[in-house]
């Protein structure tokens, strides 16, 4: 119990910026294995830009303009963590002519045209979908998307080796095989409580796939994972899960 507890405030701490003190004597091996909890901490998140959705619904505010707010709210919440991954890998990915030049590209904290070009298209598509769910479906569509799309970020971390030594995936710590099936668990457990079963399998799927594509094209990219390249993925999953749910129960 004393291990979970720890767990859930290191993925906190690490995954929002809720002021979340971390356990004494933290290291990369309590980092790691805090990762499958990354799932619950995703869910927490889904829910509470969910319900902020439903509650500027609730009074009034027009789908696109409530969605637009809780996403921005969410993106507070989180400090745009995994939105920070995925314009980095744009603009690496599509900017560099050779790995070294693409890792020092997503090194770069400016914002090029590839990732803003990212972001306006990440943040557009989950808007669009977010409107398009009805009433029931929000809070529970965004707490399985949340929740599958930080459940495979283990998987990633565990298929790939560093594509540099001195990065913040490096320096965190490789989680092994028990950590990350214990994640997609938990996440896949998640996804069947908030979601039709049907809809549920098929967001897991959708999550693995945007996970898979995701690491091969970082392994042709730059020949490994960085901290960019699981925050990238996280949002690809995410958004996928979401356009999905919008298809089938909006």
């Amino acid at each position: 119990m004393r291990e979970l507890l720890d767990d859930l405030r290191t993925a906190t701490a690490f995954l929002t910026r809720l002021p979340m003190p971390l356990p004494d004597g933290a290291r990369p091996e309590g980092f790691a294995r805090a990762q499958r909890l990354f799932p619950l901490v995703g869910a927490g998140i889904g829910a509470a830009i969910g319900l902020l959705c439903l509650l500027l619904r609730t009074i009034g505010v027009p789908d696109l303009a409530a969605a637009a707010l809780a996403l921005g709210g969410g993106a507070l919440l989180t400090g745009a963590l995994h939105e920070d991954g995925l314009a980095d890998v744009a603009d690496g990915f599509g900017g560099g002519r050779d790995p070294a030049a693409k890792l020092e590209i997503m090194r770069d904290s400016r914002l090029g045209t590839y990732g803003a070009l990212a972001l306006v298209v990440s943040f557009a598509t989950r808007l669009a979908a977010l409107a398009a769910l009805p009433d029931g479906m929000v809070v529970q569509g965004l707490i399985a998307a949340h929740a599958l799309g930080r459940g495979v970020l283990p998987w990633i971390a565990i298929s790939l080796p560093y594509a540099r030594k001195d990065g913040l995936a490096a320096n965190a710590g490789r989680p092994d095989g028990a950590i990350a099936t214990v994640a997609a668990g938990i996440a896949l457990v998640i996804a069947i409580l908030a979601l039709p079963l049907g809809s549920a399998l098929l967001a897991a799927i959708a999550a693995g796939a945007s996970a898979l594509i995701m690491a091969l094209l970082a392994k042709r990219q730059i020949g490994g994972q960085t901290g960019d390249v699981l925050g990238g993925a996280e949002q690809v999953a995410e958004t996928a899960i979401l356009v999905l749910l919008a298809a089938r129960l909006g």
